[in-house]
């Protein structure tokens, strides 16, 4: 069996720190606030023709999805400064020519997106697994979800200092 750390995604401490705030936020803020609304919701009477009631349970639903959504990534996730920048791993930042065209990314956790200011790519996603462990000129292929070959050559790779 897989340690957690080779299980879980990656997130530097900074990332893993904002998506934990978040999370506190959701459970000490927003949980009640919708609560109430669902109990002021109930006491104006027939639940089957109250749209508000309806409308805060939906809403209740979205942010119980995400607790759980973020939960499961913060208690799996393999928190760390970022490696080297020797090789392509989870937290490096890529330079990359992508089927001709140059992009620069951090192969990492796409939660971690919103509180960077790249482009984020999972590394178990196609061309994360591509090119993972690969150097600086190295030249890979990879099938894209219609199954096509697409070719890329790493220009650069440094740790993600975000």
């Amino acid at each position: 069996m897989a340690d957690k750390e080779q299980e879980g995604t990656w997130l530097s401490p900074t990332s893993y720190q904002h998506l934990q705030d978040e999370l506190d936020e959701m459970i000490t803020v927003q949980r009640p606030i919708i609560t109430k609304k669902i109990e002021e919701a109930r006491s104006e009477g027939d639940l089957s023709e109250n749209g508000g009631y309806q409308a805060a349970r939906e809403e209740q639903a979205k942010l119980e999805g995400r607790i759980l959504d973020l939960r499961h990534l913060l208690d799996t996730a393999h928190v760390s400064e970022p490696p080297s920048g020797k090789t392509v791993a989870a937290g490096t930042l890529v330079t990359a020519t992508i089927a001709g065209e140059e992009e620069t990314f951090l192969l990492g956790s796409r939660e971690a997106a919103d509180h960077v200011d790249v482009e984020v790519y999972p590394e178990n996603a196609p061309l994360g697994q591509a090119i993972m462990g690969h150097k600086k000129g190295d030249k890979v292929t990879f099938k894209n979800r219609m199954g096509r070959p697409v070719h890329v050559e790493i220009l650069n790779i440094q740790p993600y200092e975000g």
